[in-house]
């Protein structure tokens, strides 16, 4: 759990950071703040119960909107966040090469909502649209409203 709070505490310095490069943002960085706490908790505990390594589930849904963060765009996020994510973790030094790559992959393909992914990935899309629920967020695409109602009756 020490990994998921130094990252998480990258996270928010990152936010602060691009927040003043970029002001015009298409999500605001309060929510970036809470999306990042919120998912990491919900990727832990369906880690817990899909055998997926918890902490590495919880670092990746923390990191998934990184291309929001440094772009402040929602559009293409996923992919714009592929290659800075794996420079990010290499810098913070907390993660193994293996692990970098693991999570720059869920990150990358975190909005492909139909394209079933490796366990990983598909926690990291999991978390994703239960948090936009939870928040009272709507589910502006098919595919995300679909693994909504799937995982929702999962539950």
């Amino acid at each position: 759990m020490n990994r998921l709070l130094k990252l998480q505490g990258a996270l928010l310095k990152e936010i602060d950071r691009y927040e003043k490069l970029i002001p015009e943002r298409d999500q605001p960085g309060d929510w970036e703040r809470v999306h990042i706490s919120s998912c990491a908790k919900l990727g832990y505990l369906m880690a817990q119960k899909r055998g997926v390594d918890p902490e590495l589930a919880a670092c990746a849904c923390a990191c998934h909107d990184y291309g929001r963060i440094i772009t402040g765009k929602q559009v293409d996020h996923a992919e714009a966040g592929y290659i800075p994510i794996k420079a990010f973790l290499r810098e913070t030094g907390i993660f193994a090469e293996e692990e970098i790559d693991q999570i720059a992959l869920a990150v990358k393909n975190h909005s492909s909502k139909s394209t079933v992914g490796s366990p990983l990935e598909e926690i990291v899309k999991d978390a994703d649209v239960l948090d936009f629920h939870q928040y009272g967020y709507v589910m502006p695409r098919k595919e995300q409203q679909d693994r909504l109602e799937r995982l929702l009756k999962s539950i």
